[in-house]
């Protein structure tokens, strides 16, 4: 019995990598004055925090100051960049439906994104999601969380529901590993990165979606 529903974001319910890929490229760009390589961008940048991704790229030597104005500098390119491609610049297939469905179940969803406040606000603008959830009820990264893991708890202790209770929406393996590890059993996973085989064998994923027409 699902009693809450706890989404990530990026990946889950908008599909974006390449805007944050082409943000980096343009702060690497920056810093570096090359481009951001296959290998480095699997390495050194997918799933890895802002602080550890310009120390990368300024070779350990990124001063606090360096790290706040290069983070900030590439989620503004990032939200640039999405307003640019219009054809894109919209929540995964079936997702509002889906909003709908809970809605009239009465089960209380919110969403837990290692975002930044600026990119969250950016996303409630954007998509109208306080027109479907509470949005002091969202988690985002405010400085304070040591990892995911923490993310979801909190966002349970929002939802007042048991994270055992709860249905986590993740597409990352690292996204699946820490819902499981926070003491969620049911997690469905939107395949935007094309991984269905080893998502589906990895404990907790109960279902493997490429969009949200399939949970209606």
């Amino acid at each position: 019995m699902i009693k809450g529903v706890i989404f990530d974001f990026n990946g889950t319910l908008f599909f974006d990598n390449d805007k944050h890929v082409k943000a980096w490229g343009a702060i690497s760009r920056l810093l570096r004055n090359k481009d951001i390589t296959d290998e480095e961008l699997h390495k050194h940048f997918n799933g890895v925090p802002n602080q550890k991704i310009i120390q990368y790229m300024k070779n350990n030597q990124a001063t606090k100051e360096d790290i706040d104005y290069y983070s900030k500098l590439k989620e503004k390119y990032y939200r640039q960049f999405c307003k640019e491609d219009q054809a894109t610049f919209h929540l995964v297939e079936g997702s509002y439906d889906y909003f709908k469905q809970l809605k009239e179940q009465k089960i209380p969803f919110t969403i837990a994104s290692a975002s930044i406040k600026e990119n969250i606000d950016f996303f409630v603008e954007s998509f109208h999601l306080d027109k479907w959830m509470k949005v002091d009820d969202i988690i985002y990264d405010n400085g304070t969380y040591q990892n995911k893991i923490a993310m979801f708890k909190d966002a349970a202790l929002k939802l007042n529901v048991n994270i055992k209770d709860c249905l986590i929406v993740e597409d990352s393996k690292s996204g699946i590993e820490n819902a499981y590890q926070a003491g969620c059993r049911q997690i469905i996973v939107v395949n935007s990165a094309n991984n269905k085989k080893e998502y589906e064998k990895m404990p907790g994923v109960i279902k493997v979606i490429d969009d949200f027409k399939e949970l209606l």
